[in-house]
């Protein structure tokens, strides 16, 4: 069925991930992985270019693996439960992208990430770079609470991620916005504009009829904790 609208292709987009999370092991691995590796890059000095490398691997990865669960529902679709060599083929050769993709992941890990850890002190690892790069800081942590909002989505049965159900991601990363700007400013008129347009976020989900006060509340909640525990980490 063709989509009617931009917001159904990625309501569509965002459904076909979170079922994928559900229901494959090696794509919920990659995906907690990810995470961690978002949460390392915060402790190491890490320049634009070496970034982009690890958040390529990143996305790259999970990409293949989603590629891989499409065409594995695919040729089950076709052949059901007969054997045929091509079917075997081409599930073999998605698996075998996942496993390049995945190798390269591990090396820019290794080469970028893991040296660092091993070469740097741990006065070098905690680093006061936070503050010099408010738009990494909040990037990350705004990625951060989108991936834990799928995962919670995943866990309590919900397929969509833009509409309904537990938690509210729009006001998860309001919340988390207008949280980092607490943080990275004193000025106290863009602290208040931030959390009263993150609250006007979260009432319109009310009003709108596509969130509970309670799905809200807990969006708010997970978009700000997240946001405060990644600064407090550091």
């Amino acid at each position: 069925m063709k989509n009617k609208s931009l917001f159904d292709s990625f309501s569509n987009a965002l459904t076909g991930i979170i079922e994928t999370f559900k229901n494959e092991r090696n794509f919920r691995t990659h995906f907690f992985i990810a995470i961690l590796v978002l949460l390392v890059t915060l402790f190491i000095d890490m320049n634009t270019r070496e970034f982009l490398i690890i958040l390529f691997a990143i996305v790259l990865v999970l990409t293949m693996e989603l590629i891989n669960t499409a065409v594995e529902a695919i040729v089950d679709l076709y052949c059901g439960e007969t054997y045929h060599e091509k079917a075997k083929l081409a599930k073999d050769a998605c698996a075998g992208a996942v496993f390049i993709s995945s190798a390269y992941a591990a090396a820019a890990g290794y080469i970028i990430i893991f040296r660092k850890i091993v070469d740097y002190s741990l006065e070098t690892l905690v680093v006061e770079r936070i503050r010099q790069t408010p738009v990494f800081i909040t990037f990350v942590c705004i990625v951060i609470a989108l991936m834990l909002t799928i995962v919670i989505k995943a866990l309590t049965g919900r397929k969509n991620l833009l509409s309904g159900g537990m938690p509210s991601a729009h006001s998860a990363v309001a919340f988390s916005a207008a949280t980092c700007i607490l943080f990275l400013t004193n000025d106290i008129v863009s602290i208040i504009l931030a959390f009263f347009l993150a609250f006007l976020v979260a009432q319109s989900r009310i009003e709108g009829k596509i969130h509970s006060i309670l799905q809200v509340a807990l969006g708010c909640l997970l978009g700000a904790l997240v946001t405060v525990l990644v600064f407090q980490l550091m």
